[in-house]
């Protein structure tokens, strides 16, 4: 049998090995697939919102649950066992499937109210007393829209205005104050509101100047309302008061006035022969012609 010449037995040889490196990648890559998808595909059970837990809720059993969550997804932060949110305030609202997170719940230790995660970056949350009527009759409530109104006497005027102070004012909260007035301890209405740095500074003089009133606007409503603010004069238009009455100096005897007496009317007397009678009558003086 002849030998086989050598460039074939190379060639063979060469054939061989590229197919064994390409099956050893073929291998490899198929191998690093399956991973992935084992990774992608495995899980762990976490705590999640089985409810819609509104901002500040204290989080009950009810409210909570544990689903598979994937772990190449795995939120930071993530509790595995319900128990160790119970008790926790929410400082966000979770809807139904949410993760609860460490992040969006209060500190465990630490005095810190809820209404410091209400406050929206750069604002400033601002309490101001107001009375049951300036308070709408109780019809304000937490994520209402207002304007505030101030109703007061400008330096220098001796007659109050009412003027637009704030507009699109977020109400935060409302509550109550007790303050004493006339010695006598009073329940005062309280309302907190969302503000800007510079609107704080305005409400803070606005306060101490005279009275505020809320107007509740309605939901959506952003427009920017343009007033020259108005005063009683121009609210009454026109209407005068009743006449004034100058007082006498004390000890001073007030004069009599007289009322000038009604004008005479001047008669014409005629005389009026009829035969051998004689009569006579008067007439005025219009009436003769």
């Amino acid at each position: 049998m002849a030998a086989k010449p050598k460039p074939v037995i190379i060639v063979g040889v060469l054939a061989v090995l590229i197919a064994a490196a390409a099956a050893y990648a073929l291998y490899n890559y198929l191998r690093g697939q399956e991973q992935k998808l084992t990774e992608a595909v495995a899980t762990d059970r976490i705590v999640i919102a089985a409810v819609e837990i509104p901002i500040g809720t204290t989080i009950n059993m009810t409210q909570v649950k544990t689903a598979d969550w994937p772990k190449a997804n795995m939120p930071q932060g993530a509790f595995p066992a319900t128990d160790q949110v119970i008790g926790r305030t929410s400082t966000q609202t979770f809807l139904p499937g949410d993760a609860i997170t460490e992040t969006k719940l209060m500190p465990k230790e630490g005095p810190v109210g809820i209404m410091t995660y209400r406050i929206p970056e750069g604002h400033r949350a601002m309490t101001v007393a107001v009375d049951q009527v300036a308070g709408v009759a109780g019809f304000i409530n937490p994520g209402n829209i207002v304007d505030v109104v101030l109703i007061a006497a400008p330096p220098g005027s001796n007659q109050s205005i009412s003027k637009i102070v704030l507009q699109n004012v977020p109400i935060l909260a409302i509550g109550q104050i007790v303050e004493q007035k006339e010695g006598n301890p009073s329940v005062v209405p309280t309302v907190t509101v969302d503000v800007t740095p510079e609107d704080a500074e305005k409400l803070a003089i606005a306060s101490t100047q005279g009275r505020l009133q809320l107007v509740l606007r309605r939901l959506g409503d952003k427009e920017i309302a343009k007033t020259t603010g108005t005063t009683v004069t121009r609210v009454m238009g026109g209407v005068s008061g009743p006449p004034v009455k100058v007082a006498t100096a004390s000890g001073a005897k007030a004069k009599a006035t007289k009322t000038p007496a009604a004008p005479v009317e001047q008669l014409t007397t005629i005389e009026i022969y009829r035969g051998d009678k004689k009569t006579t009558e008067k007439f005025k003086a219009q009436e003769i012609k």
